[in-house]
Formats: structure tokens, sequence, C-alpha cells
């Protein structure tokens, strides 16, 4: 039998967020932490094969979602509230999963509450090599938030089912399990006027996008000394493009500049694991919950 979350609102000291939380025992919570531009209820596949005796809880980051759309939007803020939410929660002995710039979330958020998180699983975090770092800010300060690709993102939907028949047909959506596509419209859409609109407009999007260059996480690693899996998609080669999401955004060498990590490379993949392949999510999870 599927478990069905329950919907919850949080006032933090600089945001309001919006989490779900699937019930199951107290001693060890699993903490689930999503890409840019996605939503909680992307994980709902991957919640589905995680032992039922564990409580889940998957978050709407800042401007995602059902939370506030209130920044700024940088990483480390929102970083900041995933540890505000831990405490006010009361969280331990919590196992994080982030993909994407939920990765590194869950880095920021675990090297400042150590003693909190029990282990990560790192699916294809942002988080570059220390000399990309220059190179991109470079490259992101000749671009204007409204000029990004991403802020002119079709904002409007006259319903989740008509997101879904345009998306399914284009990359890399079309990579994607079905049922995880259903779940990213169905939850990613919010009522608006006679149709739907983004859960997660389109600037605020861009916004987040343009300040991956400020959030080098180096100074931090050492802090994460707890079990990590770095899972990597395919590499990318050559010139790093900011809006190619075909291949992993991942420094190769993550898992070694962390103290106690393993890396896995999956070149079979894109960079959205969790929607092709929320099984091998799942199962990285379940092993760190028994370890």
């Amino acid at each position: 039998m599927t478990r069905t979350p329950t919907e919850h609102r949080i006032t933090l000291q600089d945001s309001d967020l919006c989490y779900f939380v699937w019930d199951g025992g107290q001693e060890s919570t699993i903490l689930l932490l999503h890409a840019t531009g996605f939503h909680s209820r992307c994980w709902d596949k991957t919640v589905a094969e995680l032992p039922k005796s564990h409580r889940v809880i998957a978050v709407d980051l800042r401007g995602h979602g059902r939370s506030s759309k209130s920044g700024p939007f940088g990483w480390f803020d929102i970083g900041k509230d995933i540890v505000d939410l831990v405490d006010a929660l009361d969280l331990h002995n919590i196992v994080v999963a982030g993909h994407s710039m939920g990765g590194h979330c869950a880095l920021f958020t675990s090297s400042n509450r150590v003693s909190r998180f029990k282990a990560l699983v790192l699916v294809d975090p942002v988080v570059l090599a220390p000399e990309q770092y220059t190179e991109h800010a470079a490259n992101i300060a000749e671009i204007g938030n409204d000029d990004h690709p991403i802020a002119r993102r079709r904002d409007q939907w006259k319903s989740p089912s008509e997101m879904f028949e345009n998306f399914s047909k284009r990359h890399p959506f079309n990579l994607w399990q079905p049922n995880v596509l259903r779940d990213y419209c169905e939850f990613g859409l919010l009522p608006h006027q006679d149709g739907y609109e983004l859960a997660c407009p389109p600037k605020i999007e861009a916004q987040i996008y343009m300040g991956t260059s400020q959030r080098d996480l180096k100074c931090l690693l050492p802090k994460v000394t707890q079990p990590t899996v770095v899972m990597r998609a395919k590499q990318r080669i050559g010139p790093r493009e900011t809006m190619d999401f075909s291949n992993s955004p991942t420094w190769p060498g993550l898992a070694d500049a962390l103290p106690n990590a393993r890396d896995i490379y999956l070149p079979e993949l894109s960079h959205f694991i969790p929607m092709q392949r929320p099984d091998l999510v799942a199962k990285e999870i379940r092993e760190q919950l028994t370890n």
C-alpha cells in the first residue's frame, strides 16, 4: 500500500517553507532536497521504494513549490533555511538525499549540523571543481537575470495534463519515467486565473542559477565527516555550458575531497538520475539507513 504524505508549513527565521511528511518511525529521518526549479513531490517515486519504518520529509525549498517566494535566493540562504528547519523540528539521525542544488544544500546543512546527520546521498550535486568557480563567475557576470534563458520559460499552462503532453516529447524530459514526469507536472503548478502557473516562477529560477558561481563549498567539505555517497551522471566533456542538463555538473574529485565518501559513476544516466532511476537512489538511501 502506497503511503500518502501530509502537507505541513513552518515559519522560520527568514522564510516560510512547505514540506511533506510520510509517516514512519521517529528514531531516524530521511530528508529529501530537490533540484533548482523542481519541488518536493518529485521524490514520490523514490519514497515508494523506501522502507515504511522510517519517516520521510521532503521540502519545497525557498522560492519553489508551495514555499514562500521571498528572496534573497542565494544558495547559502537556501541552505540556511534547511539548517533552521532541522533545528525547529529537532531532527536527529538524518539520512539526507539531495539532487543537484539539493545536494549542495545537503552538504551545507550537514556541515553546519554534523551531530544531527547520519549519512548523505548526493545525487549529481552542483559542486564544481575549485578552479571552475572563477571561470563560471566571469561567464555569469555577462548575463542579467532577465536575459537568462530560464527567465523566459513558459509560465502559464491550461492544466497539468497539457504540461505533461508538451514535456513528454521534449529532451531531457523524454528520458524520465513517465510517472515521475506526471508528479513533476501535477505538483509543479499552482492555480492561476483560468489555468495554472509554474510553482517556481522562471525569474526566481533564473536568479538561483545565476548564484551558482558564488557558492564554493571547499571550506566546508572537511566538516562533512558522515558517510557520503556521490552519485554522478555522464561527465561533461569540454567547456562548461550553463544550460547543458544532459551531463553532470559534479566535480569528479568531490568524493576524494570529502573525509568519508565513495563515488558512484553512472555514465548511462543524465543529470536527472532520480527521474530516470528512482530505484537506484532509494537503494543508496536504504544502504545508508542500515550502515
